[in-house]
């Protein structure tokens, strides 16, 4: 989930760059979707650390503090570890993909073409007569 990249690449006065990934989820519409974050920490000219979000080249607010959904802007969004999104809809998409299932027709084979198979009439006390208690 985080992968530190040291100090190649980093924009103008960040002394390290953190990438994080994370799945969300939207309670309110149940759009889901992923994203990659570039976690750049910084120190001030005071001297305090704050750290900037990069997604896609573009300053973001931090998904932690108050996420947003993509699809409904409802702010009741469930974070996860990263690749949660992407296994539910392979999921899905595996079963759409098995038809579903139809009468099935049993193959009967005439009488007496296979003597091995002792063909029985079962009644209700043969089936449990193993679960019986010997007295």
């Amino acid at each position: 989930m985080t992968e530190i990249s040291g100090h190649s690449g980093l924009r103008a006065g960040a002394t390290a760059v953190v990438n994080e990934s994370y799945s969300f989820a939207c309670m309110r519409c149940g759009y889901g979707w992923e994203q990659s974050y570039e976690i750049e920490h910084h120190t001030a000219a005071d001297g305090h650390d704050f750290v900037m979000y990069v997604a896609d080249g573009r300053i973001v607010p931090s998904p932690l503090s108050r996420p947003t959904c993509q699809n409904c802007d409802g702010h009741v969004v469930r974070i996860m570890r990263p690749g949660r999104v992407a296994s539910a809809r392979d999921a899905a998409h595996r079963e759409r993909r098995v038809p579903s299932a139809g009468p099935v027709e049993a193959v009967r084979e005439p009488e007496g073409t296979h003597p091995a198979v002792e063909h029985r009439h079962w009644h209700l006390p043969d089936l449990l007569r193993p679960f019986r208690r010997a007295t």
